[in-house]
């Protein structure tokens, strides 16, 4: 039996809405790149020296002539990016998409984007195709770099319409693609085949595609061939990794995903998206999370080793890596445990919190403008797909409190502010002051759901001219705002929300998860605003 000392990596690595991982790994570090959808600025980016600890990096689509997404609907926008390497530069595959749930067809299109260094700078993006989503660069050993991509068949019904997966050279100096397009891959039985990848390794070409959907079917399926272009056959214990039918693990809907080599090659790691549903529910609040997985090769395949050290396709709990590969012990695991205190004395706050669609620019925006204090102008309503003025973080735990103290002196019923948890435009619970013609300075709990469900709540006057705080307490399903103007008594306000309404499952379709936030609306002159002293973040993991 080996005494090699090791480190327990608990699964999952990202936790909340970090969806459809890609990851690799340069100069001995390791890069994974997630999709972000509506939320900005788009793609996640994530770096490590050992796979325990991760930390942020600065977004490569963080400007508006880069990334502008106004208008977008809900789960719209930026779709699982690809994080590549080739001769000196990072290549970043991704889709923005305009539309995918109205109509038979799909506005998808696709963009490349480089950079010498994983902070950049970025090169202004490049389109490539819109035939599909979830496209990807491989880049062989020849020197030829190929563009991949999922093809959407709008003429046909249900999961026929993922109808394979293409392939076309990609010209590097006239920065587009060339040559015939093929179909290489048409995936398994499992269906909705997406999110390929390619790799080569022992002379064999392999492709890793997601199947199944994004619900608890889903899976990464793997092929093998001697020539890129195929035929593919597919792995003899198809799938590589995936939850379905085992409703007894604590990670459900593991696929979509990549592998890369460790740092010293001697390993094989699988980056997944899973999700953790609420105790006794299908409900995933915190998202699709990304997990962990090493891979051991047999027989040239790819298998997923569980703890025991036994082969199996479901998703660990957690992995284990030598002890002596985690050297980055000083850093703190990304995005943080416990308790995070944000002030706004410079803008370190926004590498945890984003916004929607857009940047928030110092218009709307500002902690310059008070120093100390993150002043937000009020933007449109809660319901807008444009100019929102909202700052969120996502939810990582199913225990948290949420607090922030609040500086704001409505005078008109269109004028409100506070703390909003939400899902989307649909789907949120708002603990807003806004003003009410005969009571004043009120505060109260509105609930926004489908169908344009719009119930308010009680309006309880509170004293002008003085700071309220306002805090949210989440415990699995039950989520509970509560207020204070002296920041010691905190008043319960009802009602008590339910938590896992904010999940991909309550709405049977959409690809995000639950965050909590800071907001201001001025639907008569986006001119009030209100004025945050700190935003706290306390979970339990």
């Amino acid at each position: 039996m080996s005494n090699e000392k090791k480190v327990r990596i608990q699964n999952p690595i990202l936790r909340g809405f970090h969806a459809d991982p890609s990851i690799c790994m340069v100069n001995g570090e390791y890069y994974i790149a997630n999709s972000t959808f509506e939320w900005y600025p788009g793609v996640e980016l994530s770096r490590s020296k050992d796979l325990v600890h991760w930390t942020a990096v600065p977004s490569p689509l963080s400007e508006k002539r880069l990334l502008d997404m106004n208008g977008e609907k809900a789960s719209c926008g930026i779709w699982a990016p690809c994080l590549s390497y080739s001769n000196g530069l990072f290549y970043l595959i991704y889709t923005n998409v305009r539309n995918w749930n109205f109509g038979t067809m799909k506005d998808c299109p696709n963009y490349l984007t480089t950079a010498p260094s994983i902070e950049g700078p970025w090169s202004d993006p490049v389109f490539l195709n819109a035939s599909g989503f979830d496209a990807s660069m491989f880049h062989d050993d020849d020197g030829k770099h190929w563009y991949v991509n999922m093809e959407w068949d709008y003429r046909k019904t249900g999961p026929r319409q993922f109808s394979g997966i293409l392939m076309q050279e990609y010209d590097v100096a006239r920065k587009q693609l060339v040559g015939e397009r093929k179909k290489i891959f048409t995936g398994s039985d499992i269906g909705m085949v997406e999110g390929p990848h390619l790799y080569k390794r022992n002379g064999y070409y392999y492709i890793a595609a997601a199947e199944g959907g994004t619900f608890y079917e889903h899976a990464i399926s793997v092929g093998r061939s001697k020539k890129l272009e195929g035929p593919y056959e597919l792995h003899p214990c198809n799938p590589l990794i995936s939850s379905y039918n085992h409703p007894e693990l604590l990670l459900q809907r593991a696929g979509h995903g990549s592998w890369c080599s460790s740092i010293d090659g001697t390993k094989t790691y699988l980056v997944y998206l899973c999700g953790r549903p609420l105790p006794g529910t299908k409900d995933c609040v915190l998202g699709r999370e990304t997990g962990l997985a090493e891979i051991i090769w047999k027989d040239d395949w790819p298998y997923v080793v569980q703890p025991d050290g036994s082969l199996q396709n479901t998703p660990p709990e957690y992995v284990e890596v030598p002890a002596d590969t985690v050297k980055d012990t000083s850093a703190q695991s990304y995005p943080g445990d416990g308790h995070t205190h944000y002030t706004f004395e410079n803008e370190d706050f926004l590498k945890d919190f984003k916004t929607l669609r857009t940047p928030l620019s110092e218009d709307r925006c500002s902690i310059k403008e008070r120093p100390g204090f993150l002043r937000i102008k009020g933007g449109q309503s809660l319901w807008s797909f444009y100019e929102q003025s909202l700052l969120a973080r996502r939810q990582e735990s199913f225990v948290f409190t949420a607090e922030t103290k609040m500086e704001f002196e409505p005078n008109y019923f269109q004028q409100y502010a506070g703390l909003v948890y939400r899902y989307d435009e649909e789907t949120q619970y708002v603990l807003q002051v806004t003003w009410n013609e005969e009571k004043g300075k009120v505060i109260q709990v509105n609930t926004i759901m489908p169908d344009n469900s719009f119930t308010q709540g009680m309006e309880i006057p509170i004293k002008q001219n003085v700071p309220v705080w306002l805090r949210l307490s989440v415990n699995y399903k039950t989520a509970v705002f509560s207020w204070s103007q002296d920041g010691k008594l905190f008043h319960e306000i009802r009602p008590v929300c339910d938590a896992s309404k904010l999940s991909d499952e309550f709405h049977n379709e959409g690809f995000t998860g639950a965050f909590v936030g800071m907001f201001c609306v001025d639907t008569e002159f986006y001119k009030k605003h209100a004025d945050f002293e700190y935003f706290d973040y306390l979970q339990e993991s």
